[in-house]
């Protein structure tokens, strides 16, 4: 699996993991020289704080394209340090 945005190539791996039709990609898979710490977080009620990254290729920025639970609840444990995409950033397989 493959999460692209701006004809760059943001995370790579053979193995996600899929929690509500989105994939996570393990923290090794990210390429982090096109992530910018953000200061938005999210509450999900079953997995926890989400904590989001803006992504920047090419001098171009996507807000917040990308998510991760830092301290999931136990019921998420498996994604902890996983990161999502949305925002346009495109899944290929």
């Amino acid at each position: 699996m493959r999460a692209v945005w701006n004809g760059a190539v943001l995370a790579e791996s053979e193995h996600t993991e899929v929690v509500e039709g989105n994939h996570y990609f393990p923290p090794e898979s990210i390429d982090r020289r096109y992530f910018v710490a953000s200061t938005t977080t999210t509450l999900c009620p079953w997995k926890g704080t989400a904590s989001y990254w803006t992504v920047r290729v090419d001098g171009a920025s996507n807000p917040d394209a990308a998510w991760y639970y830092p301290e999931p609840s136990e019921a998420a444990a498996r994604i902890r340090h996983h990161v999502a995409f949305w925002r346009g950033v495109t899944i290929e397989d």
